[in-house]
């Protein structure tokens, strides 16, 4: 792991995955050491702000407003839905929160960030090319997320100090994936190697 094919260039974004109060400690869903990985998402957004775009999971209203297979899963985390969650737990953490703008949010009720077509328009629109991933969780939302990017054929960079899950286990079992089984279409590096040679300007 560890690998750069070759700098990411002026087209690439830093797309962040759900980095939200919902998934802090004390939160529904707490991802326990998302606080470990935020230093190392800051930095990325920092390093190009307006090269940032961020992701939020939306829960339904109800679980009576889900869908299919959704609404067993909101059955059993009817916590969650908008109408008893607390709406504040929806935002971006406060310390990536002050990065929009001019970073970019958006929102979608599935796994997947290109699942309900927005996400990819953006990206068309800007000509991007490569999408350099943080955020959680590393086996479910970043999952689905990276790999509809690659069937779309975006160059994917995972940064593995920067993704978080609440099973070390997966997360490792995941970044094993994304290093072997996809070493001809997904990239995986540290925050320190990609910050030291993405340009974003060009």
């Amino acid at each position: 792991m560890g690998q750069l094919l070759s700098p990411p260039g002026p087209r690439a974004v830093h797309l962040c995955i759900d980095m939200q109060r919902l998934f802090e400690p004390a939160a529904p869903w707490a991802t326990p050491w998302m606080s470990r990985v935020q230093p190392r998402i800051v930095e990325l957004a920092r390093h190009a702000p307006e090269r940032t775009l961020f992701t939020r999971f939306i829960p339904p209203r109800s679980k009576h407003d889900a869908r299919g297979i959704w609404r067993a899963y909101y059955e059993k985390w009817e916590c969650v839905t908008r109408e008893r969650l607390d709406p504040e737990l929806i935002e971006l953490v406060p310390a990536l929160a002050t990065y929009v703008p001019p970073a970019v949010v958006f929102d979608r009720q599935i796994y997947s960030a290109f699942g309900n077509g927005r996400l990819r328009a953006h990206l068309d629109a800007h000509r991007v090319d490569a999408l350099i991933v943080s955020g959680g969780e590393t086996d479910v939302c970043v999952l689905a997320t990276v790999l509809a990017a690659i069937d779309i054929g975006y160059r994917v960079i995972v940064v593995e100090d920067a993704l978080c899950s609440s099973s070390d286990q997966s997360h490792d079992a995941l970044l094993q994936l994304y290093a072997e089984r996809f070493s001809i279409q997904i990239e995986v590096a540290s925050t320190a190697d990609v910050l030291r040679v993405w340009s974003v300007s060009g």
